[in-house]
């Protein structure tokens, strides 16, 4: 999780597609730009056909002026050696467990999908 500077809350790694980019692509993107961070993203037990490996849900909220906001939520899984690091738009991270996740000051949406990605096997 990241203490995400402008909007003051604790959120998992994320951003906005860019043109010709999937969601999975964008996601990889992401996690290596925000953290420095390179994921193996594979296939979930019970996933169904043709759903991109990591995928764990979807979620879409009203954003203001940037209007609809959707999310596709990804896991993936990072060497227990890899080091963050952190770019701009964080000051501070976190790896959570169930316990931690409960306890943080995030949207209700963020915890729900951080115990998806708790509970998520691999194929």
């Amino acid at each position: 999780m990241i203490e995400h500077r402008r909007l003051k809350t604790w959120l998992p790694i994320g951003g906005e597609l860019e043109a010709g980019e999937t969601p999975l692509e964008a996601a990889v993107r992401e996690l290596r730009e925000e953290t420095g961070l390179a994921g193996s993203f594979r296939l979930l037990a019970g996933a169904l056909d043709g759903v991109p490996p990591g995928l764990i849900g979807y979620e879409e909220h009203q954003a203001g002026s940037k209007g609809l906001h959707m999310n596709f939520v990804f896991v993936c899984e990072v060497p227990a050696s890899a080091e963050v690091v952190p770019n701009e738009e964080f000051g501070a991270f976190r790896w959570v467990d169930r316990a931690e996740l409960e306890r943080l000051e995030s949207p209700l949406n963020v915890r729900q999908f951080g115990f998806v990605a708790l509970d998520a096997r691999w194929a």
